[in-house]
């Protein structure tokens, strides 16, 4: 049963096809690929936008090649991209600068338009580029790739941690609400509150005495600051073609456009 809900937690994230040519990239291929499209969307200016066209149709062919569905991609992105995108509309009524329009009571401005086309623009890019990593690559993958970009070990290792006991945590509290329901609590108003702050502290303990199991487990396992690996990381002539056609080629279209402005 561990070792099912150990290979079930790794494989938490993933989507499209497992076996796909993207899935099986070197992770540092896909963090190094997958951030430069978001660098460059970043760096551009909205007058530039064929490069924001060329990182969708990046982002797109990525897609295509992993098998992750659109349905999959917006699911994951409406967490973050409409909050942004819902702050970002007030742009056009406050920022001033260019010609103006008159909308009823309200004038909006070409400058405000611009800025919020270009919001838009890159976080939405930003936004895929992040779900399509998360659904090709697993997390512990993709720390392993950070470690291996010299990403700050401290950085990584709260990451683990914090990924690992997510789901410790969570099921804890399943455990406590079922037991509660079970012995008839029902609260129904502020004075019932008492076994919730009981319960909550039971949690507190509970999960700091599996956290010393955890830590003796993961020394009697080999930890010494690092899990070791069974399976050292690969950068193969893939994974350098890969980073080539993503990054570089958007890296000297960003180049070549910005010279031309």
């Amino acid at each position: 049963m561990s070792g099912l809900c150990n290979h079930s937690l790794e494989l938490t994230g993933l989507a499209g096809n497992p076996a796909s040519p993207v899935h099986r990239l070197d992770p540092r291929a896909k963090i190094v690929g997958l951030v430069a499209v978001t660098l460059v969307a970043v760096s551009t200016p909205v007058a530039a936008w064929p490069v924001y066209v060329a990182c969708a149709a990046a982002l797109a062919a990525v897609a295509v090649a992993a098998r992750v569905p659109a349905a999959t991609i917006w699911r994951r992105a409406r967490v973050v991209l409409p909050l942004i995108l819902f702050v970002a509309v007030f742009v056009p009524f406050l920022r001033k600068g260019g010609a103006t329009h008159e909308l009823g009571p309200l004038t909006v401005s070409d400058a405000g338009l611009a800025i919020l086309a270009a919001v838009a623009a890159k976080a939405t890019i930003g936004t895929v580029s992040a779900v399509l990593l998360g659904a090709t690559t697993t997390f512990p993958s993709v720390l392993r790739g950070l470690e291996a970009l010299r990403v700050p070990r401290l950085f990584t290792l709260i990451a683990a941690f914090m990924y690992r006991y997510l789901f410790v945590i969570v099921e804890e509290v399943h455990r406590m609400r079922t037991a509660l329901a079970a012995r008839g609590y029902r609260p129904r108003h502020a004075l019932h509150a008492g076994p919730i702050g009981r319960a909550v502290t039971a949690m507190f303990l509970r999960t700091y005495g599996r956290g010393e199991r955890v830590h003796l487990a993961m020394l009697a396992r080999g930890y010494r600051g690092a899990m070791p690996e069974l399976v050292a990381l690969r950068f193969g002539a893939t994974d350098a073609a890969f980073v080539g056609a993503v990054a570089g080629t958007l890296l000297a279209l960003r180049i070549a456009i910005g010279a031309l402005a």
